[in-house]
């Protein structure tokens, strides 16, 4: 097997760490050596971000529609090749295949909504109280965009930041997640294909605590979006606050999912199934807290665990989910498990690692259901990012929302019910960006904002048109006319 070694991407050309130094890289679903990756150091990051600098207004001079158009050909480009990508997603991440495709396709759907938006990247007109005065808004770009991806969705976290950066003429330092390194490398080759100026899109690759902090420090950054957890957002906030960059957070969740007494409960399991354990749980917005009406808790959580019990792990187009990313995260989520059993929660199903003959080598997590614990207790208030779901009894609507609002997370929520006043009145009063009636915790499209309140986030919004916010700065330019100068 030839040996694959993964560098770094700046300026337009593919280039190792300057230490010479190489990560290993292991495929989750049975710990085999996938792949060595750069192991970027502070030097270069700086090289990057001097080729994205040197870039940025060359790619800035470049009309929107143009802008556009190389956009537009990353989507063809990506679609031509999306079986490969999805291979490569599958392979990294431990994704069953249909999984794999589906995150692909929905990159591609990125890439094509915000290529568009070269022909709507307008200001507004405004009026004046002054006679003659013509006032009128313009977007500009910010300058160089630092951007930091989590594995968990490697190709969609990709799109979800790079393309309106673009779009907006901003060049990019792409600092890849560690665990999903393959990806973001044939991501860059396919923008010099697509026509992308060399500079405008780097990648860095490596650890985060050593060339993702380098970005965040580095003072030509001057907008950093970042998806990941709530600790490292708020260093980030710190870090970049002192100079005043533009800082976009997307952090962690402890989604509710409530399932009210006239609930189809049926579909509230499907609902709560895939909420709480597709992609292994490896979701901010995760649905991991399932707050139940106790007229219907025991019916609910018999089905839920019947359900999870049914699950099948594995990388086959068959399987419902594979393995978490990586044996780091696969021993944290059984410490977490641990903890809560002994604070005396009950693990209704799963709580340990897969001991089938053919999955124990990889990195996989069965489905866990656990009940006995408070909305305040670690597993109950704690962000596992795998497929662990607890369940609360909650008496009312009343009761269910001050639960759901308890946390300090505040992302995503979602409601089973047939009353739409019950389902109306949750929608206005959870804290959360998202909140969701008869559907899953999760769902964003591309048009759609996403974020959240409290520890989920900062306030932005990103996809959709709300992403611009992010990317550009708006500036106001008025104009007098002189009607003595008009003959």
């Amino acid at each position: 097997m030839t040996e694959l070694r993964i560098p770094n991407w700046i300026d337009g050309k593919p280039r190792r760490s300057s230490t010479g130094g190489w990560l290993e890289k292991f495929t989750p679903h049975d710990g085999r050596l996938l792949s060595y990756v750069t192991d970027s150091t502070e030097e270069d990051v700086k090289l990057a971000v001097s080729a994205a600098g040197d870039a940025q207004q060359a790619w800035a001079a470049i009309t929107p529609i143009r802008r556009g158009q190389i956009l537009a050909n990353i989507a063809s480009i990506m679609h031509l090749r999306r079986a490969e990508l999805a291979e490569c997603i599958a392979i990294e991440t431990g994704k069953p295949p249909q999984d794999a495709l589906g995150e692909t396709d929905g990159a591609i759907l990125q890439a094509e909504y915000f290529a568009g938006e070269g022909m709507r990247l307008h200001g507004r007109s405004l009026t004046s109280g002054t006679p003659n005065k013509y006032s009128h808004t313009v977007r500009q770009p910010r300058g160089v965009a630092g951007l930091i991806v989590p594995a968990n969705t490697p190709i969609a976290n990709i799109a979800w930041k790079t393309f309106p950066a673009l779009i907006c003429g901003n060049s990019v330092v792409l600092k890849a997640a560690e665990d999903s390194p393959q990806i973001a490398w044939l991501f860059a080759q396919i923008t010099k294909d697509a026509g992308l100026p060399d500079g405008v899109f780097n990648l860095i690759q490596g650890r985060g605590q050593q060339s993702g902090a380098a970005l965040v420090m580095h003072e030509r950054i001057d907008v950093i979006s970042f998806t990941g957890s709530t600790n490292v957002g708020r260093w980030i906030a710190e870090v970049a606050g002192k100079r005043l960059a533009r800082v976009s957070l997307e952090l962690g969740g402890k989604n509710p999912f409530v399932v009210c007494d006239d609930a189809d409960l049926d579909q509230a399991v499907h609902w709560a199934s895939l909420s709480a354990f597709s992609n292994a749980g490896q979701r901010c917005a995760a649905g991991s807290r399932m707050l139940v009406f106790r007229s219907v808790y025991e019916p609910f959580r018999d089905k839920l665990v019947a359900k999870a019990r049914s699950l099948k792990l594995g990388i086959s187009a068959d399987s419902d989910l594979g393995p978490v990313v990586s044996r780091r995260q696969q021993q944290s989520i059984l410490a977490a498990i641990e903890r809560a059993r002994a604070e005396g929660g009950r693990i209704l199903c799963g709580g340990k690692a897969s001991d089938a003959l053919d999955l124990i080598n990889g990195y996989y997590v069965e489905p866990t259901v656990i009940d006995g614990l408070s909305t305040g207790s670690e597993i109950g208030s704690k962000e596992v990012f795998g497929p662990v779901a607890t369940l609360h009894v909650v008496e009312n609507i009343i009761e269910a929302v001050a639960a759901a609002n308890s946390s300090e997370y505040g992302l995503t929520a979602a409601i089973h019910t047939t009353n739409v006043d019950r389902a109306m009145w949750f929608a206005q009063h959870v804290k959360a960006g998202v909140a969701n009636v008869n559907m899953g915790t999760y769902g964003s499209e591309p048009h759609m904002p996403f974020g959240g309140f409290g520890a989920s986030g900062n306030g932005t919004r990103e996809p959709g048109v709300e992403a611009l916010e992010v990317y550009s700065e708006l500036k106001n330019i008025s104009f007098l006319i002189r009607p003595a100068l008009l003959s």
